[in-house]
């Protein structure tokens, strides 16, 4: 049995369900990969705690559900711990990120975090785009000369492994266009437009069902789905694009008409984010509302879908789509981090038989 002592930064709604999958999935991680994690360590935006010894993670979920923080955890709980001094301080061996994406704010404090673990050797797993957007490069670089590993399949289209099946399934291939939805909101709200629903409710009907985020221009302006295709670019192509090289348009100027017309026609509007090669080897980006036909492969995702087609010279096109009725599957992205991290290339455990001996 193999103990992994992890922190968690961030105990919003990717946060604390990460918590209760950590209690959920403890007997299987042990008997089928020989894996005992233990939380050592949680910070929100008011507060953390620290025990080595292991935080009793029901403790802690209940906190959050009670609109706590974690500082006021019993007797190892400190109110205005900050988030980047408990990651400085702890000994653990690995930093699960999934604090708010806070461009504005220089990706904080995800992007501290995130290079004070690299820096102490903790591999990093993260759900957070922040540090991604602003540091690509310079992130992955502290991960090689400490000897550390860098994962973040789930800072694009959720729960989707968008990255990992690029960057693993497609090795060897020449790509040569990446299409993806990857902002699940945008797509809902045009829908609910089409139907008939007016801009505001849409836009009520989608922060109530928490899919929308605090800043809604982050989503309605194709913010949020240019900085998840600068990542998947970035990893998949071995690019290094930046933010401001996306050709970028969002939904707030899509006519109802121009959605009811397409609705019509059997289509359905979509912010489309994607890399086309060029001739020349170089690629393009862009991010703009796109009406598929039923025939693409992302063409008839539903309101909480989300996908992405990669179109390879050798293993032909490829869709991958993820129905995401909850934020679990975009939490769970750090326990698929984490695995691959701890077990690298042994996909596949040997078989798991419950009960047989």
């Amino acid at each position: 049995m193999r103990e992994v002592r992890c922190v968690l930064v961030g105990l919003g709604n990717l946060g604390r369900r990460f918590c209760e999958i950590m209690i959920e999935k403890d007997h299987l991680l042990r008997e089928r990969y020989g894996l005992a994690l233990r939380l050592v360590g949680a910070a929100d935006s008011r507060g953390a705690a620290y025990d080595e010894e292991g935080l009793r993670l029901p403790t802690l979920v209940k906190l959050k559900r009670d609109g706590l923080s974690a500082g006021r955890y019993p007797g190892r709980g400190r109110l205005g711990w900050q988030a980047v001094d408990l990651v400085s301080s702890v000994d653990a061996d690995i930093l699960l990120e999934a604090s708010p994406v806070n461009l504005a704010q220089g990706g904080e404090p995800g992007l501290s975090c995130v290079r004070t673990a690299l820096k102490k050797g903790m591999h990093v797993a993260t759900a957070n785009k922040g540090p991604l957007v602003l540091a690509f490069s310079e992130l992955h670089e502290l991960a090689r000369v400490h000897g550390v590993k860098l994962r973040y399949d789930g800072t694009v289209a959720g729960g989707l492994a968008a990255i990992n099946y690029g960057c693993r399934d497609l090795r060897g291939a020449e790509i040569h266009r990446i299409e993806a939805v990857p902002n699940l909101v945008t797509g809902y709200i045009m829908d609910m437009l089409a139907e008939g629903t007016p801009w505001q409710e849409a836009i009520e009907t989608a922060r109530a069902e928490g899919v929308l985020e605090a800043d809604a221009s982050w989503d309605l302006d194709g913010w949020d789905a240019a900085a998840k295709l600068v990542i998947l670019a970035n990893a998949v192509l071995g690019t290094a694009f930046k933010l401001e090289d996306v050709q970028r348009a969002g939904i707030r100027d899509v006519s109802v008409d121009a959605l009811r017309e397409a609705v019509a026609h059997g289509e359905r509007y979509r912010l489309v984010a994607r890399a086309e090669r060029l001739r020349d080897g170089h690629y393009v980006l862009s991010v703009k509302p796109v009406a598929l036909a039923p025939i693409h492969p992302l063409g008839s995702l539903g309101r909480k879908q989300m996908g992405v087609v990669y179109a390879t010279d050798i293993f032909g096109t490829v869709a991958l789509v993820i129905n995401e009725p909850n934020p679990v599957p975009s939490s769970a992205t750090l326990l698929r981090d984490l695995l691959e991290i701890y077990l690298g290339d042994d996909l596949c455990p040997p078989p798991f038989c419950p009960g047989v001996v």
